[in-house]
C-alpha cells in the first residue's frame, strides 16, 4: 500500500472525484479542498507529500497559494503540480517561476497525471513523514515510528514523537510556540501555547537515557521559543 498522501485542490467536484478515484486505484491516500483557505489548513493538519493545485480557485488563485507555500519554512519543499486550463506559454513560465514543480493542462489523462505524481515523489524523496533521521546515536525512524539511542528504544508519547520528528526535519531554526502548535497539533486545534513547554520537558526527559543524553539538542531560545541544534555533536 502506498503511504504517500496527495492533496487535491480544485473547486470542480467532478475533477476532484475523478482524481480521487484514480489516486486511490493507484494506492495513494487522497485528501481534498475546494478553496485556498481549506487547502492551506489541510497542508498544516495533514502534511501531504504532494499537492495537485488548480490555477483558478474561489477566494484567490492557486498561484497565490503556491507563493505562500514557497515562502514558508516548513512548506517550501512541498512538491506542487499545477492543474489548469491555461495553456499560454506565459502562464506556464509564471507557474514554474513561482515554484511549481510540474504543470499539466486540462483535460488530461489520469494515467499521465499518476505517472507525473510518482516521478515527482521519486525526485523529492516522498516527503519527510517516513524518513529515517539520525544525529550521532539518536535515530528517528518515521516508517516504524520508533526512536532509538544506539540499539535501545526510547519510550515517548505520540506528541513527543511528532515534536522530535518536526525538530529533526527542521534543524537550526527557532520556532515560536504558536508555530510549533500549528505544525504538531494542527491549525484547527485549540491548545494553550504553554502546553508546548510541558511536552518539551517530557521530550527532554525521554532523551535522557543511560545510553546517552540528547536532551540538550532541544534548545530554549529566549524571547522566541525553541530550536533543535546538533552543532558540536559528532
Amino acid at each position: 500500500m502506498n503511504e504517500s498522501t496527495v492533496l487535491v485542490v480544485d473547486d470542480e467536484t467532478a475533477i476532484r472525484d475523478m482524481l480521487r478515484m484514480a489516486l486511490e486505484i493507484a494506492e495513494f491516500r487522497c485528501i481534498e479542498a475546494d478553496n485556498i483557505h481549506d487547502a492551506y489548513t489541510q497542508v498544516v493538519d495533514e502534511r501531504p507529500d504532494i499537492v495537485l493545485l488548480d490555477w483558478m480557485l474561489p477566494g484567490g488563485s492557486g498561484l497565490e497559494m503556491l507563493r505562500r507555500l514557497k515562502r514558508g519554512d516548513t512548506t517550501r519543499d512541498l512538491p506542487v503540480i499545477m492543474l489548469t486550463a491555461k495553456t499560454a506559454e506565459d502562464n506556464v513560465i509564471q507557474g514554474l517561476d513561482v515554484g511549481a514543480d510540474d504543470y499539466i493542462t486540462k483535460p488530461f489523462a489520469p494515467r499521465e497525471l499518476i505517472a507525473r505524481v510518482r516521478a515527482l515523489l521519486r525526485r523529492s524523496g516522498g516527503g519527510p513523514a517516513n524518513e529515517r533521521m539520525q544525529v550521532s546515536e539518536l535515530v528517528l525512524d518515521g516508517e516504524s515510528r520508533r526512536v532509538l539511542i544506539g540499539e535501545d528504544p526510547v519510550e515517548m508519547g505520540p506528541t513527543e514523537f511528532k515534536l522530535l520528528q518536526f525538530f529533526m526535519s527542521h534543524p537550526e531554526r527557532a520556532y515560536t510556540r504558536g508555530q510549533l502548535l500549528d505544525q504538531v497539533w494542527g491549525a484547527n486545534v485549540y491548545v494553550e501555547e504553554r502546553t508546548i513547554d510541558v511536552h518539551i520537558r517530557r521530550l527532554r526527559k525521554a532523551l535522557q537515557t543511560p545510553q546517552g543524553d540528547y536532551s540538550n539538542l532541544i534548545q530554549t531560545v529566549r524571547g522566541t521559543g525553541y530550536r533543535f541544534s546538533a552543532r558540536g555533536i559528532a
